[in-house]
């Protein structure tokens, strides 16, 4: 028996008392593609194969997975309690309706994964690969895809209050109708992201690439477009950059004046399980206008 295998036995725990030992050593040992949906997965399994699997409503708790292959696998209402999953393979794997909570996918290859109506609150994306994912409706609270490649991801009506975007490379994102109150979205590239009918009220733009994004009908209140060039953004109207919070650098569509504001403006984000962290975008004060010009008479004395 392989490495990978014992590895594999190990972190398996069926917690179904009933099931006959002889098929609990099939599943384990790859005989069967389908594990029962009873199945709790803990320990470390690090770099296991279990790519094409059903893992239907399967429970990964405080498991090791990292850098572990589950290519095309089926997990759909699985739970993933404080796991980690780091640059494990998941691409094209069916994660919809899941429950994940606390866990790490830093690193992963999870193109094509499908996360609809997924919960996923205080989960780490950072770095990973979620080119072309579906998140729709999915619950991501807080979530971290800091550096991450959300390429042509839907995330429609997705729940990302709170969540960092911060250096995300998103082109052709579908965030329409999403909640992105309080996100930070600074330094990406949302060129050509659709965020229509999205709530962005406290989100932070600055520095971000929105060439050819979508607007239209998007809340603006209190969002910080600071230091932003939205002069090829489409959709926005002038009552939306009424609403938001400009610098001397932003860059509106033609016909089109953004508000400035002066101030700092601080972010802080607490995300379950980690610590505090804030960003700080610094809008600096208009310059002051210059003083009135001194009119002096000069009177000619006359000897």
């Amino acid at each position: 028996m392989t490495t990978n295998l014992h590895r594999l036995l190990a972190a398996v725990l069926f917690l179904s008392a009933s099931a006959p030992i002889a098929a609990q050593a099939a599943a384990a040992a790859g005989a069967e593609k389908e594990v029962p949906r009873s199945t709790g997965f803990g320990g470390a399994c690090p770099k296991c194969e279990l790519s094409g699997r059903r893992l239907a409503g399967a429970h990964f708790m405080g498991a090791d997975f990292s850098g572990s292959a589950f290519v095309g696998s089926d997990l759909r209402e699985a739970h993933f309690l404080g796991s980690n999953f780091t640059g494990a393979n998941l691409s094209h794997a069916d994660l919809s309706d899941a429950q994940i909570l606390g866990t790490n996918f830093a690193g992963a290859n999870m193109s094509h994964v499908r996360l609809r109506s997924t919960e996923a609150r205080g989960v780490t994306f950072a770095n990973a690969n979620l080119s072309n994912a579906d998140l729709n409706d999915a619950q991501a609270t807080g979530a971290n895809f800091a550096k991450s490649n959300l390429n042509g991801a839907s995330l429609r009506s997705t729940e990302l209050q709170g969540a960092n975007l911060t250096r995300a490379e998103a082109r052709g994102g579908d965030f329409r109708d999403a909640s992105l109150e309080g996100a930070v979205l600074i330094d990406g590239n949302f060129d050509k992201a659709s965020f229509r009918s999205a709530s962005m009220s406290g989100a932070v733009l600055s520095g971000g690439s929105f060439d050819g994004a979508d607007f239209k009908d998007a809340e603006l209140h209190h969002t910080v477009i600071a230091g932003v060039d939205l002069s090829r953004a489409r959709g926005l109207a002038q009552d939306q950059l009424d609403d938001a919070c400009a610098d001397s650098r932003t860059r509106t569509p033609k016909g089109l004046v953004a508000r400035t504001c002066g101030a700092n403006t601080r972010v802080i984000i607490q995300q379950a399980g980690s610590p505090v962290w804030a960003a700080h975008v610094v809008i600096p004060p208009a310059p002051p206008a210059p003083p009135a010009p001194t009119i002096r008479r000069l009177v000619a004395a006359s000897n």
